[in-house]
């Protein structure tokens, strides 16, 4: 065992009693077997809360070897199956090396499968879903440390994939894939916010996947990733809502290496564009903190209006805000549950004090939205807020308490949210 050490950017350091670093299932299971007490499982530690913390014993799966492959037994709904804790990077140069791609991707190539997918990450895309919804089969290690399999038609996935770790440790995944394609990024400056405050949901909409970055009291937002299919003969327009195509150069939106951001003006592959970030680089500022609410897309001009009014508050302490469309899901604790979404995603500057004080300001402005937040960045809600806006959370609590009634994978932020029930833990080897 060694030290837990801190998440990615610093923002929450564990309090386990030590780490179990396994290179197989049988080691994962081996472990969960071994440990006195709770355990939890251990990614690539792009959290920025305590929800992958606990009081007994982390487990990695970062480690756990083996290569993905594709099943095309049903050639209308082809897989592929990989170990859970490889990163997105990988897995999506792996596929794109073999002809195939994934539908969409996060704004970081570094973060691991089981990790995103236990989060509801996303990308962008009216008709794009979160990463979750593309998994097919969920093989996880339970709290007696045997091998179960979920597959997509069995009537608790919609719980377990989006399940915040609170069922058992994921071994290995299986989603669905499709022939791969290209796409090209264009960077736009100049969006009257007017613009974007009527009209939200048409820009967003407009491209295969579109993000636009604000800093909330700028008279035009800062800038539009603009993110399209590759059509012959087609050219990205150089006047877009009345922003303008920037000339292929410097798009850095904070301070940090643009030679870390993927390629704009220029067609490449899926997994060469839709994330934000190189493989090859350091992710995103590093030393910063996250934080992102989901709120319907039918109330997105109201809900940025709302946020934009505490903008004076907000831009001492931000590096940049990221708007996003998700599209609907029938995850039971996705943020785009049940409606199409506008995700608002704040990255703040490291300044915990200032930002801990905003956050229920942030949110009270949200409320009449039924802002939901994203599980593994800051938020200030409580287990009453969350149960408000999290129509099916009492149904995945039922499923989570069935699949680990001895409260194995519970832990202090699922308790705090209500989303296990809290209980003494096994103290037995």
């Amino acid at each position: 065992m060694r030290d837990a050490g801190t998440t990615w950017a610093g923002t929450h350091r564990f309090g386990a009693l030590g780490v179990v670093e396994a290179s197989t299932v049988a080691q994962v299971q081996e472990a969960v077997r071994a440990a006195p007490g709770r355990v939890k499982a251990l990614g690539t530690r792009h959290s920025f809360n305590d929800i992958a913390d606990t009081d007994g014993t982390l487990v990695t799966v970062t480690g756990i070897g083996g290569t993905p492959f594709i099943d095309v037994t049903d050639p209308s709904h082809p897989t592929v199956t990989t170990p859970a804790g490889i990163r997105y990077g990988v897995l999506g140069r792996w596929l794109q090396e073999r002809g195939w791609a994934l539908h969409n991707t996060g704004s970081l190539p570094h973060i691991s499968l089981a990790g995103a997918t236990a989060t509801g990450t996303h990308g962008s895309g009216v008709l794009n879903g979160c990463q979750s919804t593309a998994l097919s089969r969920i093989e996880f290690v339970d709290a007696a440390g045997d091998l179960c399999t979920i597959r997509h038609m069995h009537p608790e996935f919609p719980a377990v994939a989006v399940g915040v770790g609170a069922f058992g440790i994921i071994t290995e995944l299986s989603l669905t894939v499709q022939p791969t394609y290209d796409v090209r990024q264009d960077v736009y400056v100049g969006l009257p916010w007017e613009v974007l405050l009527e009209h939200a949901r048409d820009v967003l909409a407009d491209a295969y996947s579109v993000s636009i970055f604000t800093t909330w009291t700028e008279d035009t937002v800062q800038q539009i990733w603009r993110k399209s299919g590759v059509r012959a003969g087609a050219e990205p327009p150089d006047e877009w809502w009345g922003a303008t195509r920037q000339a292929v150069g410097d798009t850095r939106l904070v301070d940090g290496d643009p030679g870390a951001l993927t390629p704009h003006g220029i067609p490449g592959p899926w997994i060469d564009r839709l994330p934000h970030f190189r493989l090859t680089h350091t992710p995103s500022n590093g030393e910063e903190i996250q934080t992102e609410y989901f709120v319907p897309m039918e109330a997105a001009g109201d809900a940025l209006a709302a946020v934009r009014a505490l903008g004076d508050r907000i831009v001492p302490h931000l590096l940049v805000s990221e708007l996003r469309a998700v599209a609907a899901d029938d995850l039971w604790l996705s943020g785009a549950y049940g409606r199409e979404t506008l995700a608002i995603h704040f990255t703040w500057a490291p300044h915990p004090e200032p930002v801990r004080a905003l956050l229920p300001e942030i949110e009270r402005a949200l409320a009449p939205f039924d802002a939901r937040p994203h599980w593994g960045k800051w938020h200030a809600f409580d287990g009453a807020a969350i149960a408000r806006v999290t129509p099916r959370l009492a149904d995945a609590k039922a499923v989570f308490e069935t699949l680990d009634p001895a409260g194995r994978f519970v832990n202090d932020y699922l308790t705090r949210l209500g989303i296990r029930e809290p209980r003494a833990p096994r103290l037995d080897g």
